[in-house]
């Protein structure tokens, strides 16, 4: 029997399988409103049977979102848009769906990867002043963000809970909280970024502050049905900085706190950082941190094939693994992933379930029918 077709909870939430499709930033919003272009790919993203999908970074407040054509969910208007689209997409699929909530910190106010992905000066259209734990640029020659004092911690803090609240309101199956590459709760847990002097600086139980006060404070906003989790990166692939050490003890306070999952990626916060980017080469870190908490862990990066997507689940390296520029190319990947491996799996509308024979024969080209 395939382990990773096999069923898995995340605290409240049960999943039919161990597919997740991760978070991926489509810039495709305006004023942090979804569009069609939300319609479209996450309609197609949850035809594809897999377990989970969880939509892109969505950002707490204006100033959090990487680009000025990011997701938001910080008020009515960008509640509304989100909604539209979700009811759509719910019409055809019964998926469950989570969202990432994000703030960019001092990696906001850029242009589109397709435009060259550059900071933007607060003066310049388009941009604003950002935010971070410290006065520290991410590269040299970028506007200098501006360090939060601690009534603007507070309002941080207070933002992912009203997001988390309209994330409910939503019908969200599932919240997770980006602590991930290089963005504002990343930035508070790596020295690298955060050299601040006061409670929230400093030592490992300081630099974790912030993250913890968010978990709770979104734990607390939300019914008891709804699974919430963190994702973070393991390291930041530079010496001196966050690595996966401190990862394990952040998951413990984390798991101590009631975190129903740990998404564990890398890197994002240094541009020194030196990644051997190889298949699953985030895979070893997730199996670290596991081995040391009982909070179901996703891995994710470069696992494409689905006998190595296999063998990590069924090895307890990780409890789920994660996808996604991967199911980009290949928006049916769970559907041949479990012809491959003689799994079945469940699709909706109509939620038919297809065995392994079935599936072969409904992706195959040479048929005339």
């Amino acid at each position: 029997m395939s382990q990773l077709f096999s069923p898995l909870a995340l605290g409240p939430l049960s999943l039919s399988n161990r597919i997740v499709i991760a978070p991926m930033c489509q810039y495709s919003a305006q004023d942090g409103q979804a569009s069609d272009w939300h319609t479209i790919h996450l309609g197609q993203m949850a035809q594809s049977g897999a377990g989970l999908l969880i939509l892109e970074a969505t950002a707490v407040l204006p100033e959090g979102r990487i680009s000025w054509a990011d997701l938001g969910l910080w008020d009515d208007a960008t509640e509304a848009a989100l909604g539209k689209v979700l009811a759509s997409v719910r019409r055809w699929s019964n998926m469950p769906i989570g969202v990432q909530l994000a703030h960019a910190g001092r990696k906001a106010s850029t242009a589109r990867p397709w435009d060259g992905g550059k900071a933007i000066a607060p003066d310049q259209e388009q941009g604003w002043q950002v935010l971070a734990p410290s006065a520290l640029p991410y590269l040299a020659g970028e506007p200098t963000p501006q360090a939060l004092d601690v009534a603007g911690i507070d309002a941080v803090v207070a933002a992912f809970a009203e997001s988390a609240r309209r994330s409910v309101r939503l019908g969200f199956d599932l919240i997770e909280i980006h602590a991930a590459h290089g963005y504002l709760l990343h930035q508070f847990l790596s020295p690298l970024s955060n050299q601040r002097t006061d409670e929230y600086g400093g030592s490992l139980h300081n630099r974790m502050r912030l993250l913890l006060r968010v978990l709770e404070a979104v734990k607390a906003a939300v019914p008891s049905n709804i699974a919430v989790g963190v994702r973070i990166s393991a390291t930041d692939w530079v010496e001196g900085g966050w690595d996966v050490a401190q990862s394990i003890a952040l998951g413990k306070a984390l798991e101590a706190r009631g975190n129903h999952f740990l998404h564990v990626s890398s890197g994002g916060l240094d541009p020194r950082q030196q990644i051997p980017v190889t298949p699953g080469y985030q895979v070893p870190a997730a199996e670290a941190i596991k081995a040391q908490i009982s909070t179901p862990v996703i891995a994710v990066g470069l696992i494409t094939e689905p006998t190595q997507a296999e063998a990590i689940v069924a090895e307890g390296r990780a409890d789920a693994i994660g996808i996604a520029r991967g199911i980009l190319y290949d928006p049916r990947w769970p559907w041949h992933a479990a012809a491959a491996l003689g799994a079945h799996i469940s699709a909706s509308p109509q939620y038919l379930r297809c065995e392994p024979h079935e599936a072969r024969g409904l992706f195959d080209v040479s048929r005339s029918d």
